[in-house]
């Protein structure tokens, strides 16, 4: 049920890039999402259309963030989000390098109804 959208400036191998979906997959199953739930785009930029602050609230980013957006089913608490979060940064600093700053992650909580798996139904729906 979560949609991972992973952002991040061109010119990363495959190898980086599968790292930091599969981070993310691990961090997700951490807070309880289903095995095998795993639907994520990973999209690269060109330098010019991938703006950000080099520093915000006290945290320095490089070029190399990467900016993570997750939407999924509403109803975590903010213990479970904070975790998520930590799970993330870490797990991406630990499979690539990748400082724990230069990790953003942004969630969207949508209702269950909001899903369509496929074959135009709303699969979360009781019938």
């Amino acid at each position: 049920m979560p949609l991972a959208r992973i952002d991040l400036i061109k010119g990363k191998s495959e190898a980086y890039r599968k790292a930091i979906g599969e981070a993310v997959y691990q961090a997700l199953l951490a807070i309880g999402v289903p095995e095998d739930d795993r639907f994520q785009v990973i999209h690269e930029h060109e330098p010019a259309n991938f703006l950000f602050a080099k520093s915000y609230l006290g945290v320095e980013h490089t070029n190399d963030l990467v900016i993570i957006q997750i939407t999924f089913n509403e109803g975590r608490t903010t213990a479970q989000k904070q975790a998520l979060y930590k799970a993330i940064a870490e797990g991406i600093h630990s499979a690539t390098g990748l400082a724990i700053g230069d990790v953003f992650v942004n969630l969207v909580e949508v209702k269950r109804e909001n899903w369509s798996f496929g074959n135009g139904v709303a699969q979360y729906v009781p019938t």
